[in-house]
């Protein structure tokens, strides 16, 4: 059972939990996220006021308590709202606010080559036909950043099913999705046979695609197998091994750059690896290919920058580090593409290899999840 408090002066709430910990609330936010139909939209929980509404002088002047209900009276102006405590203590910001550059959310799960026995993965039709099944197949690309889809059409454009599943193409230059095969003139490396180093795709976009889809039409060459990187985790390696280093690439921009196709040049300017400003990891963006001239780290410092850069390309490089497969035709893999680097070894003339790709946004596949996840908590209740 929690109990709660307010301060003399009603600016301050304290709720109290059976173990002795204390949260507290500000009478400003707690007024600020009210859910009283005054204060949301009951249909879309959208806020109907704005900050200027709420006196600079709120507090509250009265609290009751029934069980987990607590009733707030707020003053001057003399407004009742009803709070749960689970949904407090679920909201709480009464933590400490010193967290280690790099953190990630709990949900996040760093990984390495060890993870190639529990890939996150599943049947094309168990996804369309059972909720669960997409439900732990989302949940499984959340945590680590990318999974596996087995058993779909083989036939060009089957991957825009793959992204209907949780959201929207992403179209860019490329088209609607693009075609991942040898070209005589290639206006990308991609589209050759050459092996190619991890990477993440288009940093040199503001926005950067945040999820890419490669789907199996072909496969008969020899070699071209895909592996994917957890980036967060080679950050998290190089921040271990020096955290110099890793504020280095964190704190300085690179720019990207592509003009490889007629009428496009498109350029961006971002740190290789990118931080909120109270120190979550938001992004790595890695790609040697698109890497413009680095003019952004001043001259007393380039030479350790690039021994930076260096330490986080070997790590990159890290057979350890990855996880390798061949996609058979039908098959096909996300990745989160603000995360996961992904990488192809070379392959030969002799048979074919044809995998078509397009890009996605994470907040649609984040969004699907969400209801899915909310329903099922409601249905268990």
């Amino acid at each position: 059972m929690q109990n709660a408090k307010l301060s003399e002066d009603g600016q301050i709430l304290t709720v109290l939990s059976d173990n002795g910990s204390a949260l507290r609330f500000h009478a400003i936010w707690l007024r600020d996220n009210a859910q009283d139909p005054e204060t949301r939209q009951p249909d879309n929980g959208q806020r109907l006021i704005a900050l200027r509404d709420i006196p600079d002088t709120i507090r509250m002047s009265r609290m009751d308590q029934d069980g987990s209900a607590l009733t707030l009276t707020f003053a001057p102006e003399n407004k009742t709202v009803c709070y749960d405590l689970g949904w407090l203590t679920a909201h709480t910001y009464d933590r400490p606010s010193e967290r280690t550059p790099g953190w990630r959310p709990d949900h996040i799960k760093l990984w390495d080559g060890r993870l190639a026995g529990a890939v996150p993965a599943a049947d094309f039709d168990a996804v369309h036909s059972s909720g669960d099944v997409m439900r732990n197949w989302l949940s499984g690309i959340r945590r680590y950043g990318f999974g596996k889809l087995a058993g779909g059409p083989v036939e060009s454009g089957a991957l825009l099913k793959v992204v209907d599943l949780f959201g929207y193409v992403r179209e860019t230059n490329y088209g609607k999705w693009f075609e991942v095969r040898t070209e005589v003139k290639p206006s990308n490396l991609a589209y050759t046979g050459l092996g190619l180093q991890a990477h993440t795709d288009n940093p040199y976009r503001d926005p950067v695609p945040t999820l890419q889809v490669l789907y199996c039409l072909e496969n008969s060459a020899e070699g071209g197998e895909n592996m994917v990187v957890d980036g967060f985790h080679a950050a998290e390696r190089l921040r271990q091994e020096n955290e110099h280093w890793f504020d280095l690439l964190s704190r300085h921009c690179v720019r990207f750059e592509y003009s490889g196709s007629d009428g496009v040049f498109l350029r961006s300017r971002r740190p290789m690896i990118e931080l909120a400003p109270d120190g979550e990891m938001i992004a790595i963006r890695f790609n040697n290919r698109s890497t413009a001239a680095i003019t952004d780290v001043p001259f007393d410092i380039m030479q350790e920058y690039y021994a930076a850069y260096r330490r986080l390309g070997e790590i990159i490089d890290d057979p350890a580090m990855q996880v390798s497969f061949k996609l058979e035709p039908g098959e096909s893999f996300i990745v989160d593409n603000t995360r996961v680097l992904h990488a192809r070894k070379g392959y030969s003339g002799a048979g074919s290899r044809w995998l078509q790709g397009c890009y996605a946004d994470r907040d649609g596949l984040l969004s699907t999840l969400a209801v899915m996840e909310t329903q099922s908590l409601e249905a268990a209740e």
